[in-house]
């Protein structure tokens, strides 16, 4: 059988630098029947282990570790005994969150997770954050990017820890560099191509 992409939205907060918003996060479950991985584990643990329907959960991949990101990974993570992956330049924004734990483990660029007979590819994309992680599922042609890159061009660069130059090197030398028809999955809003946000990214200044 083939891998699935399923998506489950959550709501809840952000907050950093002493301020709070209201959103909506999209958690990524990739499997078959038997097995998965989630991307990301934002607010609602029980919606996120129901989504998951019983399956073997082989890892948790965090694209970032900003609160709405990661407020119900330890949850989820006890629920359905899988462990948390997440780039340890992150450390300083999960230390926000979980000040007395490590995740279970730290990704690296290039690492890959093999589900359902896929294989999920990771891809170090800092600027939103300095640990920001894509994932790539080259046989399904989808890109999950966190906040990275968004319907509509780069995530948020304006709070700490952030920084536009660098978000923008990233996503032009490791993103839009995939096919054109890849379809970015984004950690809040709908889809987009790589091939739309190239034409997004063209009218910036380089």
């Amino acid at each position: 059988m083939a891998v699935t992409v399923e998506n489950r939205v959550t709501s809840g907060t952000f907050s950093l630098d002493g301020g709070t918003w209201d959103v909506d996060n999209n958690v990524w479950i990739v499997g078959n029947d038997e097995e998965c991985v989630i991307i990301d584990s934002p607010h609602d643990a029980a919606a996120i282990v129901e989504q998951v329907r019983g399956r073997k959960v082989l890892a948790i991949l965090m694209t970032h570790a900003h609160n709405d990101h990661i407020g119900a990974a330890r949850e989820v993570a006890a629920a359905v005994g899988a462990p948390i992956h997440l780039h340890p330049e992150d450390m300083v924004l999960w230390k926000q969150v979980y000040p007395d734990v490590q995740p279970d483990k730290f990704l690296s660029d290039g690492e890959e997770f093999t589900v359902g007979g896929a294989t999920l590819k990771a891809i170090h994309t800092p600027g939103h954050s300095p640990g920001s992680t894509c994932f790539y599922l080259e046989s399904e042609g989808t890109l999950f990017t966190g906040d990275t890159l968004f319907n509509g061009g780069p995530g948020a660069t304006g709070r700490s820890f952030s920084d536009y130059p660098t978000i923008l090197a990233s996503i032009r030398k490791r993103l839009l560099t995939l096919p054109a028809d890849t379809v970015v999955r984004t950690g809040h809003g709908d889809n987009t191509t790589i091939g739309a946000e190239r034409e997004t990214l063209s009218q910036l200044a380089q």
